[in-house]
């Protein structure tokens, strides 16, 4: 039997610039709309043209980008009435992927559960009565909530829900962390969640997890509402 261990292949030059744009899109350093020229990314990112025509189409595949003709590559718009469909198609979807991760995740799932909501819950704790959500934070709250759903079986479904949840975050340029602070536990709400998913409460986890999407859209409109409005 050989020794040798097999070994991850080492990301490239496009899944590292996809990896950056990625995290600059959700976070709002690239605006919703904003133009994705070759020639500007190629600067910021220190990549190639070539590289770039591999990566701007990932994008567009992952639901945070457009590609027109003559009009080329732009961040995703945003717009109450988008997210209020993106909101409904977002429950639709990931209650049937929670309820069957419930069902089919076995103890590894469990365990992976536990562990991301851990990282999660301690990030939260250290972030408590800031207003500005650290950015590892939010890393941690996408890996929490993908961990879930990973237990699902079907990988259509969960790259479906993956895919909203990534649109989703685009949204976070119009959040007001200060009045998330006053309106919400999230730390209760993702407890709640892994509690109702661990012990195998399906009915229970899908609400949960319908409450904490549409909660979550409530509160940006709300942001949005007073960003409109100004000082």
């Amino acid at each position: 039997m050989s020794s040798r261990r097999l070994r991850t292949p080492s990301p490239t030059r496009a899944d590292r610039a996809l990896t950056q744009i990625r995290f600059d899109i959700l976070n709002g350093h690239l605006e919703p709309g904003a133009r994705l020229g070759f020639s500007d990314l190629g600067s910021r990112y220190d990549v190639s043209t070539g590289v770039l025509r591999e990566v701007l189409p990932r994008l567009v595949e992952q639901g945070l980008a457009t590609s027109e003709p003559q009009l080329g590559f732009r961040v995703i718009e945003v717009s109450v009435e988008r997210l209020n469909h993106l909101t409904d198609a977002r429950v639709a979807i990931e209650t049937i992927v929670t309820r069957a991760a419930i069902q089919n995740g076995d103890l590894t799932w469990e365990a992976d559960v536990v562990a991301k909501h851990h990282a999660l819950a301690r990030l939260t704790d250290e972030a408590a009565g800031d207003s500005v959500i650290h950015e590892n934070w939010l890393i941690a709250h996408e890996q929490f909530h993908l961990a879930i759903l990973q237990g699902c079986s079907n990988p259509y479904l969960v790259d479906t829900a993956c895919r909203l949840r990534s649109i989703a975050e685009v949204y976070r340029c119009w959040s007001a962390p200060e009045q998330e602070l006053a309106h919400r536990d999230v730390a209760a709400e993702h407890r709640e969640l892994m509690d109702a998913a661990i012990g195998r409460l399906a009915d229970l986890a899908a609400d949960r997890t319908e409450a904490h999407i549409r909660l979550t859209t409530e509160l940006l409109v709300a942001g949005q509402a007073a960003r409109s409005v100004g000082p």
